[in-house]
Order: structure tokens, then C-alpha cells, then sequence
């Protein structure tokens, strides 16, 4: 079976890692396997919204560490593989945001290091009741940096700083509370409740969540002046939309949109 299986319903790509025994890490077959999906879907207009989720008792524990280790053997001691290595890790979390679609993580068990990085990197996330949350690194005396850059975007400040420097999980609600998640529901719906929310969004204008996507992550990194104008301009392209248009006479007149797409 292949270590990233895809399956597609209706709007909605369904990416599962496939690696139970390895807890799905993110190891060179599995950071090629994503690449290749988020370059596939990058350009896939009958797809909507995807959705990331890990076969076996885990979501994703990190990088593959047996590789981490071999890669030491290499002449320079490794420092070209572990650049090459985190520079694609970067490139599929990167992606994961500029993809056009909205990405939900499906999430249970752990999702540790790199794990919880690539739950911080999708645009939302539903976890199971239990599963806990990590950048455990400094335990083995790695600090993780860059599932830093992902977390330090969803969640406030000191407590990322904590959970870097301390290596201690957190629960499946205080994620939530903290922003790392959107919510959590009983382990059996897990699967039911990732989908309806994959399908909601799917439901909606797929040209007005792309932009809006866009926009989002966009006017994020601007001051607020720049932000609003950036937002605005965008707001006007919108406006002028035919599907749009449409979406607000069916409002008006109290009747389901005849969008285009």
C-alpha cells in the first residue's frame, strides 16, 4: 500500500499517511509523498477542500528519527542532509497554506514535533478526545525550531515558549483552548465530524474561499493600514464576480444560489 493514500469524494481530497508502524513520521518517503499531493492539488480546480489524517494509534510523531541518525554518516557529518531535509519539511508546511483550498487535520493519538507542526500548518484542525499535542524535541536535545515557526502562529507566545523549552504534551482541550485546534469530539466521530466540516466548506463559493484564503494569510504579515487596503481591493475583485452576484440575489430573494462552479 502506498505510505500516502489519496481518496477523493465528491470536492473533498482525503489524504491519509499510511505508516502505522513508524507513526506516520515524517520520513523522506512521506515528505516526498505529501509534496507531490500538495503539487497536485495545487492545480486540481475539482478539488475544494483537503483533509490530512494518520492511520495506526498516531496522528504523526515528528521527523523519522532512525534517518535523522543515519544521515550523520554522511562526510560533513549530515549538516547537508538535515538542511536539505528541513528545507523540504519547510516546503510542504509552506504549501500546505498556499494551497488555494482550506486543509483540515484530522488528528488523534499524538501529534508531536514535526506532527504538531504540520496540525499548525493546516488551516484548521478536529481532534479526537485524548489525542495530545507536543514539540518534544528538547527531550532528546533538539530544540524544534521549525515546528516553532508553525505553533508560534497558532497560539500564544508563552505558552509555545513552554512547551518548547519544557518537551510536556498538551491535552486535546487546551489545545482548543489555546487555538491549536478548532474542536474536539469523541474518538468514533472523529472521521463523521472532519467530514461535515470538510463538506460545509466545500459548499461554498470555491473562488470566494480561494481568494479569501489567500487573503487571510496575506493580510496577517501586514501593518493595519496595508492590511485593509490589501483587503479591500481584494473585497472589490469579489464584488464583481458574476458568481457573486448571483449569491446575493438568491440571498435577496430567499433562494438557493445557481453558482457557476
Amino acid at each position: 500500500m502506498a505510505i500516502l493514500e489519496r481518496i477523493n469524494s465528491g470536492a473533498v481530497a482525503y489524504l491519509t499517511m499510511n505508516a502505522p508502524e513508524r507513526l506516520n513520521a515524517l520520513s523522506d518517503e512521506m515528505l516526498a509523498a505529501l509534496q507531490a499531493q500538495i503539487d497536485a492539488l495545487a492545480v486540481d480546480q475539482t478539488i475544494r477542500v483537503v483533509v490530512i489524517s494518520g492511520t495506526g494509534k498516531a496522528f504523526c510523531a515528528g521527523h523519522d528519527l532512525k534517518q535523522m541518525t543515519a544521515g550523520r554518516a554522511n562526510p560533513d557529518g549530515g549538516r547537508a542532509y538535515f538542511a536539505d531535509l528541513f528545507n523540504r519539511c519547510a516546503s510542504v508546511m509552506t504549501g500546505l497554506t498556499r494551497l488555494p483550498q482550506p486543509v483540515i487535520a484530522q488528528v488523534h493519538g499524538i501529534a508531536t514535533a514535526a506532527g504538531c507542526q504540520l496540525v499548525a500548518s493546516c488551516d484548521m484542525a478536529v481532534a479526537a478526545e485524548g489525542t495530545r499535542f507536543g514539540v518534544n524535541g528538547v527531550n532528546i536535545g533538539l530544540f524544534c525550531s521549525t515546528p516553532m515557526v508553525a505553533l508560534t502562529r497558532n497560539i500564544p507566545r508563552k505558552k509555545a515558549f513552554e512547551m518548547l523549552t519544557t518537551g510536556q504534551f498538551i491535552e486535546a482541550d487546551q489545545a482548543e483552548n489555546l487555538g491549536l485546534i478548532n474542536r474536539v469530539v469523541p474518538a468514533g466521530a472523529l472521521a463523521a465530524e472532519t467530514a461535515a466540516l470538510a463538506e460545509q466548506v466545500a459548499a461554498k463559493l470555491a473562488t470566494a474561499v480561494r481568494i479569501g484564503k489567500e487573503t487571510f494569510y496575506a493580510q496577517a504579515e501586514m501593518e493595519l493600514d496595508a492590511a485593509y487596503a490589501h483587503a479591500g481591493q481584494v473585497m472589490v475583485d469579489n464584488m464583481l464576480d458574476k458568481d457573486t452576484a448571483e449569491g446575493i440575489s438568491a440571498f435577496l430573494e430567499k433562494r438557493a444560489p445557481g453558482w457557476s462552479q
